[in-house]
């Protein structure tokens, strides 16, 4: 028996239509299970986007399973905030607070009249790389070799030296800073040599980024994940929750502060995330402290509507 279910491309972190990073949405019943995971990897692979949200009602709010065509994923920033968008935009959801059950862990959307916020996972960080692997990683991208950059936050009293780690807040990916936006532009990957250090890190990816000096914008970045069939990608909101906690570990990002990233524009579709990093309401189990709580926000819009069939 054919079936059909209703799908959208969304352009999460676009201020306007064809902007930002195009994710399909699947909208499925309450009643009954997600689809084999065979077919949401054939339907993410139909679609062509890198992420596809299947998203599915359940008590208290809803769950979602992200597939790109080469498999899931534990949590996509940019598919959140597009599914959320088509639901409130297609009058299903007011704007509100919800719930949400993912393969990361549980988190809070907040869905507001103009853009949805959504919690990362709990930060997490994970290896700094020495200087000769730091040096292969800038060698992946045509760069020259280094340790790492050094960053002056307009104070030559407070200078640092900025070396690749491994950060998550949800996906595992390393934070490679670079010297400024020309050579953002010009890092040219070498794909092969990208997914065999990702093998080799079990990471996602890479999630390059300069300084930036543009008025309102914290940092400028660009996102590689050949190893999930991804080159480049022009919005990705785990990523630049994890570069929120690497900069505020060099100081740069305070708690309740309010940061914008820009991304996308080597790919023509420039895309604009939200980033606030602020303490949980639950405490941590060091006494009389809280823990980090970074969320990410942006809009989306509709681009595609329509049916998906299937036969049952």
């Amino acid at each position: 028996m054919t079936k059909k279910w209703p799908v959208y491309v969304a352009d999460a972190f676009a201020q306007e239509i064809y902007g930002g990073n195009q994710a399909g949405v699947v909208l499925l019943e309450e009643k009954g299970e997600f689809p084999r995971e065979s077919l949401m990897c054939q339907i993410a692979g139909e679609l062509k986007h890198s992420e596809t949200a299947f998203v599915k009602p359940v008590k208290g709010g809803f769950q979602i399973r992200y597939f790109t065509p080469a498999g899931e994923v534990d949590l996509c920033g940019h598919a959140t905030i597009g599914a959320f968008e088509v639901m409130k935009q297609e009058g299903l959801i007011a704007p509100g607070r919800f719930f949400l059950k993912t393969r990361a862990q549980e988190l809070s959307i907040d869905v507001e009249t103009q853009g949805v916020w959504m919690d990362m996972a709990s930060p997490r960080e994970g290896k700094t790389f020495s200087p000769q692997e730091a040096a292969r990683l800038y060698e992946a991208y045509g760069l020259p070799p280094r340790e790492g950059v050094d960053f002056t936050k307009g104070n030559p009293d407070r200078s640092y030296r900025m070396q690749p780690k491994i950060v998550s807040t949800g996906l595992q990916d390393i934070m490679l800073p670079v010297k400024d936006s020309r050579e953002l532009e010009t890092a040219c990957q070498q794909e092969k040599l990208v997914c065999e250090l990702s093998k080799q890190y079990q990471v996602v990816g890479v999630h390059m980024f300069c300084m930036s000096n543009r008025p309102g914008i914290l940092a400028e970045c660009r996102n590689f994940a050949p190893l999930y069939d991804i080159p480049e990608e022009s919005a990705t909101g785990t990523s630049n929750g994890a570069l929120t906690w690497y900069l505020h570990g060099y100081g740069v990002v305070g708690i309740g502060q309010e940061s914008l990233f820009l991304q996308g524009e080597a790919m023509g579709r420039p895309s604009c995330i939200k980033s606030r990093l602020l303490l949980s309401e639950e405490e941590s189990l060091e006494e009389g402290s809280q823990k980090p709580l970074i969320r990410i926000g942006g809009e989306a819009r509709i681009s595609l509507k329509g049916e998906l069939m299937y036969e049952e």
